[in-house]
């Protein structure tokens, strides 16, 4: 099991724990709309590395085997990295050699991180982290399905300089569960050598801010020092507003893996010349030809006006979205625990499953006509399934498939005139709270 992997019950943990204090403080910390399109896109992104995760650590094995300048200091993999000597003692070398490989992942990440706001095509990946106007521990696990595909042209210096895939897959693992926690508002400042030292929960809410004095700031992974060294760090002068400059307005898992893509596309296919196709690229995210009146102007914001996007259905339509939530968290763990052993058609399959699955549950979200239709043939085919099981010695299990699925049919044959045309938006826009 991954580092990733098997940290995840301590972020489910740490999630309870956030909701108790907001719940006992009065604090607005979370909803569940929200919420759950976090948890959607996440688990997307996870069965989303099940297929490129391969290819990436391949590429950088390869490079550190054949392409090297020099050989990192030995080390296993994490966590029985020989950190001890064979004495028994604590072996210095081994513990510098962890300590330098933590380091230069961080600093690549940093870079990796700044590109990422700098550069639209690496941005149509990383803004699906972005997209959520709340800012707490769910929101740290809303990651994207396929920006790791550029990611890793920025650790092959590292494969160059020798580091072993182990060590950086263990390194960069680590990386990533540092910055689960500062995903939260209920910290509010730590003490000043932190704050000068770490990235922390007061220097990441400005990273996720749309005010305009918070854009681009403060890019670093665990140490703030990048920031400062590279005039790219800003202190948390006041609450940020979180989200996109422009709001995406969507809890449909898919669109938030894919709309920047599609901007792009568009934009490129409207383009009048092969520079400007050039910018809408590789140019910044905010970049307009002079035409349609140059770069994009971030607008002053504030928490008391700016509406946050939640949009009102009816109670039964959100207990039926959480329900099924609920109900493809357990195969989607199936499916990741198997992806080692399972045929390409199965995992497949699966992942279709799942992606489908979830997709249909933000549509619910926002009372949306074409998941009324996908839901229903989700749930026939699941049914048609469920018949066929009964006839083998899983019955039991054919059995209870029909059951949920006879009962959740009814259950949106019952709410079906809640169901909106796409083009009728029927949105009820709520201030931001503290």
């Amino acid at each position: 099991m991954g580092i990733i992997q098997a940290s995840i019950p301590l972020f489910f943990l740490l999630i309870t724990v956030e909701l108790l204090y907001a719940r006992f403080g009065r604090r607005s910390l979370y909803r569940l709309n929200d919420s759950i399109s976090d948890l959607s896109a996440g688990t997307i992104s996870q069965i989303a590395g099940v297929f490129t995760k391969v290819l990436l650590i391949g590429a950088y094995a390869w490079i550190a085997e054949h392409a090297r300048v020099q050989r990192f200091l030995p080390v296993a993999a994490w966590p029985a990295g020989s950190w001890r000597a064979s004495t028994g003692g604590i072996d210095p070398a081994n513990i510098m050699g962890w300590c330098v490989a933590f380091v230069l992942v961080d600093f690549a990440y940093y870079w990796f991180h700044r590109v990422s706001h700098e550069v639209n095509v690496f941005w149509a990946g990383h803004v699906v982290h972005h997209s959520s106007e709340e800012y707490n521990l769910a929101v740290a696990l809303r990651q994207s399905a396929v920006g790791g595909l550029l990611s890793w042209i920025f650790y092959v210096p590292l494969a160059v300089l020798g580091m072993p895939w182990e060590q950086f897959a263990a390194c960069y693992a680590l990386n990533l569960v540092y910055q689960f926690w500062i995903h939260t508002r209920a910290i509010d400042r730590l003490p000043s050598w932190c704050e000068r030292l770490l990235n922390t929960p007061s220097h990441h809410r400005v990273h996720h801010g749309v005010n305009p004095e918070y854009q681009d700031r403060n890019y670093a992974g665990v140490f703030i020092v990048w920031d400062r060294w590279f005039g790219t760090f800003t202190e948390e002068r006041q609450e940020p507003v979180y989200g996109l400059t422009t709001p995406l307005r969507s809890w449909n898992p898919l669109w938030v893996q894919v709309h920047q893509y599609v901007a792009i596309a568009r934009s490129v296919w409207q383009a009048r010349s092969w520079s400007d196709r050039w910018h809408h690229v590789f140019g910044s995210p905010g970049w307009r030809p002079v035409e349609q009146g140059g770069a994009v102007v971030v607008p002053e914001v504030s928490r008391e006006t700016f509406a946050l996007f939640d949009p009102a259905i009816p109670s039964a339509l959100t207990r039926y979205a959480l329900t099924h939530f609920v109900l493809s968290i357990p195969p989607a763990l199936w499916l990741l625990s198997n992806a080692g052993t399972l045929p390409i058609g199965q995992l497949s399959a699966g992942a279709f499953y799942i992606v489908l699955a979830l997709t249909n549950v933000g549509g619910t979200l926002e009372a949306r006509r074409w998941a009324l239709t996908a839901e229903q043939a989700r749930l026939g085919a699941l049914l048609i399934a469920g018949i066929a099981l009964l006839t083998t010695t899983h019955w039991l299990a054919g059995g209870l498939l029909l059951t949920v699925c006879a009962a959740s049919l009814f259950w949106l044959w019952a709410m079906r005139s809640a169901f909106v045309a796409p083009s009728d938006e029927r949105m009820d826009w709520h201030h931001a709270h503290s």
